[in-house]
């Protein structure tokens, strides 16, 4: 990442912060580790000291061509690149990755990962605490962008780092959110673009109930929607964000036989 405002950085020093970041993904002395836009290489370090490969992806040529001749006798690699054109499937199965991601990109990144061939096994982000905090969500406060990460990962949240850790300080906190990707996909029997089909028009009048969301989403009439709510065992008076990942899949068999 570059100190530079269009592209959302802020650095982070604090070495017991950053080991606190690299401990969360659980690194083993044989993994390699993708760090995204490692910068002046401060949490680079504590991930070089934990795993056996560190490839660094960073966009800013200059701080690319700086971070290698700060650990001598390292296995660094630095590739400079945005990271949302780098390809995963040069990063060996079972890869974890780690990174302080820019606020404006975060959503970008987690599809870029949870969407890939190749998924990290792990992906430790830290991003805005409102953002770790939907990508974690549970039934009540759910987003699209939390089912689209709990479809292909456990989510769980780490540490919030408060924004005066950060040089310049951002306007809000932190928070540490950790991705361990499903061994086993959540959806077997049904088309991903189906179900997100049914989960957008389900959000598509957050503020209505699902009778009246899914009605304009799908383009039916409000008493079909009521046949398939019931079907579903779903309260038509329910909200999107009230519904877990299993009940979107139980409206997806039924809408799209």
């Amino acid at each position: 990442m570059v100190n530079n405002k269009s592209l959302g950085q802020h650095w982070l020093k604090d070495r017991m912060v950053l080991g606190s970041i690299a401990d969360c993904a659980d690194i083993k002395a044989e993994d390699t580790v993708l760090e995204i836009g490692p910068g002046l290489g401060t949490l680079t370090s504590e991930l070089l000291r934990r795993a056996k490969k560190v490839i660094a992806v960073e966009f800013d040529a200059e701080l690319a061509r700086k971070l290698p001749a700060q650990f001598p006798g390292k296995d660094l690699e630095v590739v400079t690149s945005d990271i949302l054109s780098f390809d995963l499937s040069v990063m060996p199965e079972g890869y974890v990755v780690v990174a302080n991601v820019p606020y404006y990109i975060t959503s970008k990144i987690v599809q870029l990962l949870m969407t890939a061939d190749n998924k990290p096994k792990t992906a430790v982000l830290l991003v805005q605490k409102e953002v770790a905090q939907r990508l974690a969500a549970k039934p009540g406060e759910m987003s699209i962008l939390g089912i689209s990460a709990q479809l292909f990962a456990e989510v769980s949240l780490g540490d919030i780092v408060p924004a005066a850790f950060f040089t310049p300080p951002p306007k809000v906190d932190s928070q540490v959110v950790i991705l361990k990707t499903r061994q086993t996909p959540f959806l077997t029997d049904i088309d991903e673009k189906d179900f997100f089909r049914v989960v957008k028009a389900g959000f598509s009048a957050k503020r209505k109930k699902l009778r009246s969301s899914l009605a304009g989403g799908l383009k039916i009439e409000k008493a079909e929607v009521e046949s398939i709510l019931h079907k579903a065992c779903i309260s038509p008076d329910s909200r999107a964000e009230e519904l877990d990942l299993n009940q979107w899949v139980s409206l997806t068999r039924i809408v799209e036989p």
